[in-house]
């Protein structure tokens, strides 16, 4: 009896095929948001962890992102790109980058040549703003924000000119 347990194990164990891992490879992001990554980007993939030398607004989809059901997350995702687009050109005129990532870790360069980590996973909700400014604290910002209240931290973050007070009063007599 013993025999035939051992046998059949043999045979159970032969007939198995070692089928070698399948390789993995990183998967880009969706066009839309690969989009918003600004040209001569220093990374080909969005998953790269990236490494912020310069002040810049880091917008952020992490994978935890796939556990909104499809339409809520088209929504979000649609909503976060359409108010980073309003405040992207406020962003270039005053020299500050914005980038995209999907990866859950950011460096930031300081001014010692050392690197300090940002790790986004963990947070109120998965996607949303990193702001960045090298050599001081980052703000992270969860979630959706309009592209006011966007605009507004902004302002407060880089210490950005406030549209209205530029113009010039109209003077009348």
């Amino acid at each position: 009896m013993k025999l035939v347990i051992w046998m059949a194990a043999l045979l159970s164990l032969a007939s198995c095929q070692i089928r070698p891992f399948a390789k993995r490879t990183p998967q880009d992001d969706s066009t839309d948001l690969a989009h918003l990554v600004p040209h001569g980007s220093i990374d080909s993939t969005l998953l790269i962890p990236r490494v912020i030398t310069e002040p810049s607004v880091v917008l952020f989809w992490l994978r935890a992102a796939d556990t909104l059901g499809a339409d809520d997350r088209s929504d979000t995702f649609d909503d976060l790109k359409y108010y980073t687009e309003q405040v992207a050109p406020a962003l270039e005129a005053s020299g500050i980058k914005l980038l995209a990532t999907n990866a859950d870790t950011v460096y930031v360069s300081t001014p010692d040549a050392k690197r300090r980590t940002i790790l986004l996973s963990g947070l109120d909700y998965p996607y949303g703003y990193l702001l960045v400014d090298p050599g001081g604290p980052e703000r992270i910002l969860t979630g959706v924000y309009a592209d006011q209240d966007l605009m507004d931290e902004l302002r407060a973050y880089f210490d950005l000119p406030d549209d209205s007070t530029s113009a010039q009063p109209r003077v009348t007599t």
